[in-house]
């Protein structure tokens, strides 16, 4: 069993930057590929980025040049560091674990944070 915490998140104005954290339980956090979420009000969750355990990463295009998805081994987290911030970024965001990572695609796994709501005003 994993539990994911997640923190940071917030209201910035267009142009800002936040970074959100989910730290993992459990000691096999280094082999887990990890993703990030998001759910905008009336629309599906998509994916957003996402790290294999190896350190690949891939990113949904609307967020390529202004995100990017980092781990920590050592700490049992993984960050998005989001810049450039857009108010279409605006919805909960949500990490995920121990998903499959293949060729720059990622199937969500049965893990998931608790939400982290990401405001930017225009």
């Amino acid at each position: 069993q994993v539990q994911l915490v997640q923190s940071g998140g917030g209201l910035v104005q267009a142009g800002g930057s936040l970074r959100l954290s989910c730290a993992a339980s459990g000691s096999t956090f280094s082999i887990y590929a990890m993703g990030w979420y998001r759910q905008a009000p009336g629309k599906q969750r998509e994916l957003v980025a996402a790290i294999s355990s190896g350190g690949s990463t891939a990113y949904v295009d609307s967020v390529k040049g202004r995100f990017t998805i980092s781990r920590d081994n050592a700490k049992n987290t993984v960050y998005l560091q989001m810049n450039s911030l857009k108010p279409e970024d605006t919805a909960v965001y949500y990490c995920n674990a121990a998903g499959a990572y293949y060729s720059g695609s990622y199937y969500p796994g049965n893990y998931w944070g608790q939400g982290t709501q990401v405001t930017i005003s225009s």
